[in-house]
């Protein structure tokens, strides 16, 4: 059974940095793609990066240049770096796993297991 389990939430004040952990289990695919999605109240949980083993990471437009997405092959563990945290990044944020490689338009329909979230909580 996959697990995804999720941590490093917290508030900071703008422009501040935190970094979100996703230790995963129980996944045996070859070939996955990773990802993190963030959910704000009322709205649409929307993607903000992907990473598998085949291309460079991708970024949502709002993210990039200030979040980055790694993994820990050996820990089984996905990070996401957040810097120059806006209040409009405030929102529950997902990590997920596919078996297969990212596709080239990334929704959370395209995933099939999710962690239970760690709010990120922005203030100005």
């Amino acid at each position: 059974q996959v697990q995804l389990v999720e941590s490093g939430g917290g508030s900071v004040q703008a422009g501040g940095s935190l970094r979100l952990s996703c230790a995963a289990s129980g996944y045996t695919h070859y070939s996955y793609c990773f990802g993190w999605f963030r959910q704000a109240p009322g709205q649409e949980r929307e993607g903000v990066a992907v990473i598998d083993g085949t291309a460079s990471p991708r970024y949502a437009g709002s993210v990039k240049g200030r979040f980055t997405i790694s993994k820990d092959n050996a820990k089984n563990t996905l990070y996401l770096q957040m810097n120059s945290l806006k209040p409009e990044d405030t929102a529950m944020y997902y990590c997920s796993v596919r078996g297969t490689w990212c596709p080239l338009s990334w929704t959370p329909a395209d995933f099939d297991y999710w962690g239970q979230g760690t709010q990120v909580t922005v203030s100005s």
